[in-house]
């Protein structure tokens, strides 16, 4: 039988998905399977049974072959992406010995390990020492090694859930060099494991033999062993190969290899993507990621819980539109889309600043709404929190293009977010730039396709696979004068907000002790 198709496992925040391609980029078929059996046991946890994650990739695939048959004997190979900065602590025999930590987990190590004095010495002249520090406090070794000690001591193995998982499916210790993005002793210019003496592996207590071995993305790494393929379906054997973490593959499969197409994400965590050759910090000491591509980076700011604001509106305020949906059988998007277009660009002057959560950027920061008036209703508010998070993710594209010294000429939306019309609208409207929605949804799983697909030898390098497996749906056009409109709020409202509500912020820190 022909191998023709592409498995693409995709391991996100919300569901696993077994996506299968050809090689020309076309879904052939797709299984889901949602994720939604998080542990929350305090305010700020969030963990979920590591087990539980291999399970949910085992019955995706396996709902594939229920569909045909034939389609496990078709797979030439299997890619797999995942969320990032979810992290496994397994004993020496490969037991997983608590849940997963997850990336939306908020917990902080309140003792962090000294720094040799040099590197204390070295980040306070770069006055960067606040900034360490926020990384010691968020590594989740460090906590673990503060709160569990007898649990950290018992730990051979700390991985990320994309090294686990290639465990599970090849019973090698690797993991991908895309995929590093989180708290462990990565050296993120050079692309691979911290040398020995850098500061990293004295921020926290993790050794090197606790890590897998990293290899490129598009390289074969392994191939499906006895018990995964008995657990998924997969024919022992079939190869796997090596892509990244969702949002890279997501940049990749929305074709933006090239930094001037940004690549705009709107899913759980909002991020505005460029793909360089070259090491670029669009914020000092806080790197580039790994590319979907060997020897490359993505340059990323993120706007932590960008759209899971929209599902917040939608479970807090958007119940009639819900019932709408579901007296009609017609997608909720839709009755989304017609709040959105109820209501003018700058929504009356009703201004959002979408920090729901802090980062490292501004720790202190918090949301605000300005501009209210009696004219304003639940669709001003939704369309302003769009717009809010468009006006935060082209201030970190400016951030990218002043540092990278390219303009970037056009863009492309993945995530949830991008099935919406008048979103991409909004946004070709506010950025000043011609968007696209790319030819499938399923991004992220295409774009570890892709690294499969060069792997495997289906096309000949990246540019040759990204021309035959992407493509653009449509394309969104600025309106002139929306865009006009949005400039002046952008520049006299929006990029002033922050520094004239920072003090105000800071005292409801003080006060109230949150954020901490």
């Amino acid at each position: 039988m022909n191998r023709d198709l592409l498995l693409a496992i995709d391991n996100g925040t919300q569901s696993v998905r077994a996506l299968l391609f050809d090689a020309s980029g076309t879904l052939v078929a797709k299984m889901r399977v949602p994720l939604d059996d998080y542990i929350v046991s305090a305010p700020g946890r969030h963990e979920h049974e590591v087990d539980g994650f291999w399970k949910s990739l085992a019955l995706a695939c396996r709902g594939l072959w229920e569909q045909d048959s034939s389609f496990a004997q078709r797979v030439a190979g299997v890619a797999l992406t995942t969320q990032r900065g979810t992290v496994v602590a397994l004993d020496r025999n490969g037991t997983p010995l608590r849940p997963a930590i997850t990336w939306l987990d908020q917990r902080k190590s309140t003792r962090i390990p000294p720094l040799p004095l040099r590197w204390r010495a070295a980040f306070a002249v770069a006055g960067v020492g606040e900034t360490i520090a926020y990384f010691q406090r968020e590594a989740e070794a460090n906590w673990l090694a503060e709160n569990e000690p007898d649990l950290w001591r018992r730990t051979d193995k700390f991985l990320l859930l994309s090294g686990y998982l290639l465990y599970r499916l090849t019973g090698e210790w690797i993991d991908s060099v895309g995929a590093q993005v989180g708290y462990v002793p990565f050296d993120f210019k050079n692309l691979q494991w911290a040398k020995t003496g850098d500061w990293k592996w004295s921020a926290m207590p993790i050794q090197p033999s606790m890590l897998p071995r990293l290899l490129e993305p598009g390289t074969i790494a392994g191939e499906i062993h006895d018990a995964a393929s008995v657990a998924t379906g997969i024919p022992r054997g079939t190869p796997v190969v090596m892509a990244a973490a969702d949002k890279a593959c997501e940049v990749l499969g929305a074709g933006c290899i090239t930094p001037t197409v940004a690549a705009l994400s709107y899913g759980t965590t909002a991020t505005v993507n460029t793909l360089s050759e070259r090491y670029l910090e669009a914020m000092r000491f806080v790197p580039p990621y790994p590319a979907a591509i060997p020897r490359a980076y993505t340059t990323e700011v993120q706007i932590f819980r960008g759209y899971w604001m929209v599902n917040w509106f939608k479970e807090q305020f958007g119940h009639l539109e819900q019932q709408a949906a579901q007296a009609s059988g017609k997608p909720v998007e839709t009755y989304f889309d017609e709040l959105v277009e109820s209501v003018p660009p700058g929504s009356m002057g009703l201004m959002l600043q979408p920090y729901w959560t802090p980062g490292i950027r501004m720790p202190e920061a918090k949301g605000a709404i300005v501009g209210f008036g009696d004219i304003h209703t639940r669709a001003h508010l939704y369309r302003a929190m769009l717009e809010g998070l468009g006006f935060a993710l082209r201030d970190g594209l400016e951030r990218i293009e002043k540092r990278s010294g390219i303009a970037v000429q056009s863009l492309r939306v993945a995530g949830g977010g991008s099935q919406s019309d008048a979103a991409l609208q909004l946004t070709a409207d506010l950025f000043g730039l011609p968007t696209a929605r790319p030819h499938v949804y399923e991004t992220s799983g295409l774009g570890a396709a892709i690294d499969a697909a060069v792997g495997l030898g289906f096309h000949r390098d990246f540019p040759t696979a990204v021309t035959a497996m992407t493509r653009t749906a449509r394309i969104f056009e600025p309106d002139p004068k929306a865009r006009a409109l949005y400039n002046e709020l952008y520049r006299a409202v929006y990029t002033r907000m922050y520094g004239r509500l920072a003090p105000l912020y800071r005292a409801i820190r003080h006060i109230t002790g949150y954020p901490s």
